[in-house]
């Protein structure tokens, strides 16, 4: 079958009123017909919520186009309309947000054009390349099986868009889409930072002679032209001596460093995501293996301390047996890139275990 996939815009607002009538329809506006009408069943949806700029679900096109003004969204009637098969599904929280894809997509080509990719997000339908459709769908796919949680502004996700009236219909105002993409465009440069301290963490390892593994669905990551995978050491399967639910939840910690076939020490960067997520797949390896010993570690940026404190010492996470905070650590961004610059060449001869010189004890009842 020759599936053609296509971008399918929502606000936040149109997204769960789609979902309340059934997720069964999905339509476009009529000045849109054309492009819609090349449409046909079998072809993909993705679709992507502006207003938090994510991918959010993946919709199957049942029928050709049609013609239907009956109610569905409050603001706008989108009467160029298709049956749909809701195929996968994120919550806001979960979804992907375009600029994790940043590296893999092909319309971020010329990113240092600050609007060189948002022309494809102004209007929908837009036919994907294919390369980039598979990779979108393969990501949400990951977060259906190990979601992550990231923060987001709820009142604008669900907030009514400001409109204006011209010839073409009713329209978003241009002002509005500019503050979007100057966000996302600064949340680019925040993945890209994440993707830096995330390699840093590879090539140390490597650098200390160690196995290292990045999350699964990292592996085609780079920085600065240096691919992830291509690091001595790395290592794409995991020890064999654990169960499959473990593993599941091993396959999407950020870094692990591994010796022989031990993991000696796992590393969840938290840039910008809600920092829960990565205390979950560290607290769910404790549940299933409670005496392993593998030293835990949240990197994140300086500023982020008091929320990795605050969200390490829930009753949730203290709770456990051994208690979270007390096996696992917090290193700041700045004192880890000083630490691998000060040992520059030196860093061949260092004992792995110094790592833990630069990260900080979690447990609130230290003194």
């Amino acid at each position: 079958m020759d599936r053609k996939y296509w971008l399918d815009l929502f606000t936040g607002k149109t997204w769960e009123e789609f979902l309340r009538a059934g997720a069964n329809v999905s339509g476009f506006r009529e000045r849109r017909r054309k492009v819609a009408q090349k449409i046909h069943v079998g072809d993909y949806l993705i679709c992507y919520v502006t207003v938090i700029s994510r991918f959010i679900g993946v919709l199957e096109v049942l029928s050709e186009c049609f013609v239907d003004t009956s109610p569905i969204w409050e603001d706008a009637e989108f009467p160029v309309r298709f049956k749909v098969k809701l195929i996968y599904k994120l919550d806001p929280k979960t979804a992907i947000p375009v600029f994790h894809l940043s590296d893999k997509l092909s319309f971020f080509k010329n990113i240092k054009s600050k609007h060189a990719w948002t022309g494809f997000f102004r209007g929908s339908p837009q036919q994907f390349d294919p390369k980039d459709a598979k990779v979108i769908i393969k990501s949400i796919e990951d977060a259906i099986k190990s979601p992550t949680e990231r923060d987001f502004d709820e009142k604008k996700y669900l907030r009514r868009p400001k409109i204006y009236e011209s010839k073409l219909g009713r329209m978003t105002i241009p002002e509005e889409e500019d503050k979007e993409q100057e966000e996302i465009v600064k949340s680019t440069k925040e993945n890209k930072l994440h993707n830096e301290i995330q390699y840093l963490l590879l090539k140390l390892g490597s650098d200390l002679g160690l196995g290292v593994r990045v999350a699964r669905n990292d592996r085609n990551k780079q920085y600065e032209g240096q691919s992830f995978k291509n690091l001595p050491g790395f290592r794409n399967e995991l020890p064999r001596q654990f169960d499959e639910a473990t593993n599941k939840t091993i396959e999407f910690i950020d870094v692990l460093w591994l010796q022989g076939d031990e993991i000696i020490a796992a590393f969840e960067v938290e840039h910008s995501s809600s920092i829960y997520s990565g205390l979950l797949r560290m607290s769910d390896l404790i549940s299933m293996k409670p005496n392993i010993k593998i030293n835990l570690y949240i990197v994140a940026p300086d500023e982020r301390r008091e929320k990795v404190f605050e969200e390490i010492n829930r009753p949730t996470f203290k709770k456990l047996k051994p208690p979270l905070p007390t096996i696992c650590k917090f290193i700041p961004y700045a004192e880890f890139k000083k630490e691998i610059q000060l040992m520059g060449h030196r860093i061949r001869r260092v004992n792995p275990e110094f790592i833990d010189d630069i990260a900080e004890s979690c447990d609130s009842n230290e003194t």
